[in-house]
């Protein structure tokens, strides 16, 4: 994650029953976070922390990492398709801060 705002790689490929680690780190001098779920989930999520700037997560599916920060976001995708993550914080998402998982 960086203040270019974009995931690298935006485009991951899975089979399904698979659980994958993902390995995060933010690179840049903004906050910035990952979340998994469908896009109309993530954008109805966007809408939430414009209302709410200051909204702690605490779900399963997302993490926030200061400037420097590493963590990680273990999920098991169980379900054939795409699954959507973004950056929810406001202007990110909409920054093409967004990527993919196709999960075959």
């Amino acid at each position: 994650m960086d203040d270019q705002m974009r995931f690298t790689p935006s485009e991951i490929k899975v089979e399904k029953g698979e659980t994958i680690r993902f390995f995060l780190k933010n690179s840049g001098q903004l906050p910035h976070e990952m979340v998994i779920g469908s896009l109309a989930d993530l954008q109805a999520h966007a809408i939430e922390m414009r209302k709410n700037p200051g909204m702690k997560h605490v779900e399963p599916n997302a993490i926030t990492l200061n400037p420097g920060q590493r963590g990680g976001l273990v999920w098991k995708f169980d379900q054939v398709g795409t699954i959507d993550f973004a950056y929810t914080i406001p202007g990110h998402m909409e920054s093409r801060m967004v990527g993919k998982v196709q999960v075959s």
